[in-house]
């Protein structure tokens, strides 16, 4: 607005001057961006595949910026067997079912959930073990075995879970069931929320029959939507071999190709069991396969090799595996595992890597 200033009081004189405003200009301020902030935690999918080396040289999950309260754990154990020489040892401790488990209970009860593959029945009516049986049997008390070690689920495909029938595979899942353990087979998958990520379990038998390929890969593709991870368990190849092949005539589909259909159907993990050595892994359209756990609570004193079981430890960034760790096992008297320490521990991991790295190498890019 202009001003006009008069002059005050009367009288003659030269008329009053006229003040001229001064033009003025304000700056206009552009505002300083602030910095956009580096998110506290990675997403899922800003986390690199894990690679095969990451598997055996283990990654710091605390220098990846990854949010606590997305990791969830699995752990895997190999072969158990609550029959024959377990189950000696069993009853010549007076019944102590825990025996089996006293030395590793905290390892695998130390994880969201923990799968076994159980390799006989357990039945009410199950006998003394005779010496040189192939018929296997437990009594329903090793479900106190299983709930001391922490098991979730135990899967029912494997070459011993029939030896007493339907009935006893049915007496077998009302035992687990009573104790609050979950079970899968080939045509029931069990699903399992882990704070809020659902993980689906399926499980196919490949010894002393063959695998129904399409029948596999269609139940798989049927749970994949229904779950965020999906874990497969498959008892499969030649036993006392450090890499995976078929065995003519007792397990002839070969673990390689089954491991790939079962991948491209939609699993995340492959938990392989039976061949009663540790096997290689293998890192195959970013999802691990674990060829053989080796033995868990087993009975097969009669080899160093027989004796040594990996404890598999599977961590899961939401639905992407970003980290494993096995811890080797060695079991003493006949059925209770106990964790290796030190350079034998060592030499069990370089014996299973050596063994991945030729898989790799004969398997090609």
């Amino acid at each position: 607005m202009t001003l006009l200033l008069a002059a005050c009081g009367g009288g003659s004189g030269p008329p009053a001057a006229t003040s001229t405003p001064i033009a003025t200009s304000t700056p206009t301020l552009t505002p300083t961006p602030s910095p956009t902030p580096t998110p506290l935690f990675l997403e899922p999918a800003q986390v690199s595949p894990l690679t095969l080396g990451e598997v055996f040289a283990p990654r710091d999950l605390s220098a990846l910026r990854l949010d606590p309260a997305r990791l969830r754990t699995l752990i895997a154990t190999g072969d158990v067997i609550p029959a024959r020489g377990v189950e000696r040892a069993i009853r010549s401790r007076g019944d102590d079912f825990l025996f089996p488990v006293a030395a590793t209970s905290q390892l695998t009860s130390g994880g969201d959930l923990t799968v076994v593959n159980l390799e006989a029945p357990l039945i009410a009516s199950c006998p003394p073990p005779p010496r040189g049986t192939l018929t296997f049997c437990g009594r329903p008390g090793f479900v106190a075995a299983l709930q001391a070690a922490g098991v979730d689920i135990a899967t029912l495909e494997n070459n011993h879970i029939g030896n007493y029938g339907d009935a006893g595979i049915a007496e077998t899942q009302r035992h687990l069931a009573a104790a609050g353990i979950a079970w899968a087979d080939r045509e029931t998958p069990w699903v399992e929320d882990v704070r809020g990520l659902r993980f689906g379990f399926l499980a196919f038998n490949g010894v002393g029959e063959r695998v129904e390929r399409e029948a596999m890969a269609a139940q798989i593709r049927g749970l994949r939507p229904q779950v965020d991870v999906l874990v497969v368990a498959m008892h499969w190849g030649a036993e006392y071999a450090r890499l995976p092949q078929p065995a003519r005539g007792i397990a002839d589909d070969h673990p390689a190709e089954l491991a790939r259909l079962v991948v491209d159907a939609g699993a995340d993990l492959v938990i392989g069991n039976h061949p009663h050595w540790v096997q290689a892994v293998e890192v195959y359209a970013g999802k691990l396969i674990a060829y053989a756990h080796g033995n868990f609570i087993f009975d097969q004193t009669w080899s160093y090799e027989t004796r040594v079981g990996i404890v598999g430890r599977y961590t899961f960034y939401d639905r992407v595996l970003v980290g494993v760790t096995f811890v080797p096992v060695l079991i003493e008297s006949a059925a209770q595992p106990v964790p290796m320490q030190g350079e034998e521990a060592q030499a069990v991991l370089a014996a299973m890597r050596e063994a991945s790295e030729r898989l790799a190498g004969a398997s090609g890019p």
